[in-house]
Parts: structure tokens; sequence; C-alpha cells
């Protein structure tokens, strides 16, 4: 079964977090929710585990038991040890005896934990801690695993050790939906959700991203137009949706980083609009 949502709309009072938003995660699959704060990214999330009741359309996704969260924080217990943090999770979900031992060993050796099993949650570093909440959200080896923001604050190294371990995941044929604030992890999913304000700009994989992406972007070190501009380094990119843009202006090939935040100008600057204040920073 392909999990996922299927035109979800989502309000909270009068802001509507979520607006229309089709999401599809078929089993083995990694999928990437992008964009900025307040993009939308958490409630749909949280529609996928069934934390939030839509206004409108339809929830795809298992029964509770056959889901694996991970949540913005840590996901484990501090006062608790590796072991114990572990043993809890994987008890929640009827393991038990030599299933649960197994499991436990498995799941330790796999995320590098094995010689932190006894050591405090609240003793280990952020990565570590990361990789135990995941471990605890697949304990039970669920079909749907949901992780907002897994990476976020996570050292470069246990940041590679976790995307093994999501990709392991997906590989044994469990659906995994996952929001993040890196575009190169994004990059590497089967399929991409770009949100912007509740919306979905655009959908697929990289590749299909990269090649339905139109207009031009353009590197100077001042931009022309402000409004439709970003930092990028020293420079600023510019981003010119129909126009040509001036000869004299280098053009750059996009990453999805540009990308993104091309697509949010374009839904948010005022059509016509030649100039402005600042742009993105």
């Amino acid at each position: 079964m392909t999990f996922g949502l299927d035109a979800v709309t989502v309000s909270y009072g009068e802001v509507r977090a979520l607006d229309d938003v089709t999401v599809a995660a078929p089993p083995g699959s990694v999928v990437a929710l992008v964009g900025g704060d307040g993009a939308g990214k958490s409630t749909a999330l949280r529609a996928l585990v069934r934390e939030v009741v839509p206004d409108s359309g339809r929830v795809r996704s298992p029964a509770k038991p056959q889901i694996g969260f991970l949540p913005a924080s840590a996901g484990s217990w501090a006062a608790l040890t590796v072991r114990q943090n572990l043993d809890f999770a994987a008890r929640t979900y009827g393991l038990e005896g030599d299933r649960l031992e197994k499991r436990r060993t498995e799941l330790l050796e796999t995320a590098g934990l094995t010689g932190a099993a006894d050591r405090l949650a609240s003793q280990l570093s952020g990565g570590m801690r990361r990789k135990l909440g995941f471990c605890m959200a697949i304990a039970h080896q669920p079909e749907l695993v949901v992780l907002d923001e897994p990476s976020t604050g996570v050292d470069p190294v246990s940041r590679i050790d976790l995307w093994r371990l999501i990709s392991e995941a997906a590989a044994a044929g469990t659906a995994v939906v996952m929001s993040t604030t890196y575009l190169d992890e994004a990059e590497r999913a089967a399929h991409l959700v770009v949100l912007d304000g509740g919306s979905v700009l655009v959908q697929g994989s990289y590749d299909e991203v990269r090649a339905g992406f139109s207009g031009t972007i353009t590197r100077a070190a001042d931009a022309t137009r402000p409004a439709w501009s970003w930092r990028r380094g020293r420079e600023r990119h510019e981003y010119w949706p129909a126009a040509d843009p001036p000869h004299d202006l280098a053009v750059v090939d996009p990453d999805l980083e540009d990308i993104v935040i091309a697509l949010s100008l374009a839904g948010s600057v005022e059509p016509g609009t030649p100039d402005g204040q600042g742009g993105a920073s």
C-alpha cells in the first residue's frame, strides 16, 4: 500500500497550515519534505501519524502500531540508558524475550551504539541521541516511519550515519517520510515535496524538479532587482522567471537550494515587480 496525503487541508483557527496537499510514499521509498519555517512540513507529518485531523482530504497511513515517529525533539528519555530506551520502545509494540534481545542487538550494532548501551541518553552527543531516537522509531519494524528534521543540529559524521540508517530502513521495505532543512540530504530522496505557505510548489525526483524548473538564475556581487535576489556566499543570486537577464550577468546552473528559493519568491513577489526592498538574505 502507498501511504500519504490526498488533497489534505488543515487549518488552525484562521490559519491554513496545509492547503490541498498531496504526498505519496510507496513502500521502500524515502520522501523528503522541504521548505522554510511555516511551510507546513510539521503539520503534514502530524497529519500522517494521525495527530492532526484534516479539514478535508484523505490520510493514507497504517494503523498506529505500524507507524514509527521521530519528533523534532530528541525522541528519547534523558534519564534512561540507551538500552532502556530501546527496550521501552520495543516493549510498547509487543517485543519481548528473545525477539527483543535480538532486535536490540541488531539496532545497537547498526547504529554504532553498542559501546554506549549502558550510558544515559542525557550523556550522549547530539548525533548519537538522534540515532538512538531513530532506532526507537524503527524498533518494531513499522511499515511507515515519519521523521521530523532528524538531522538538524547533528554533526556531519552523524548525519552520514543517520542517512545510512534511513536508507537501510527504506531498503528493507519501509516507507520513510522526513522533513529536512538540509537540501543536500533532500537531493538523495526518491521524491521531493517543496512546500511554501502550506501549499506544494513542486514535487518529483530531484532530476524531475530540476528539469521542470523554468526561468534563469544569475549571480553577481549586487542584485539588479533586490526583490528577486538572495545571498549565496559572497554573491547574490537573482531569479528571472520569464525575461532574459542582462547579457553581462553570469548564468548559474541551479542546485536545489536555488530552485526552492526561486520558486518561493515567484509565489511571494508581486507580478511585474522590477525592484523591491531586500529580497532573501
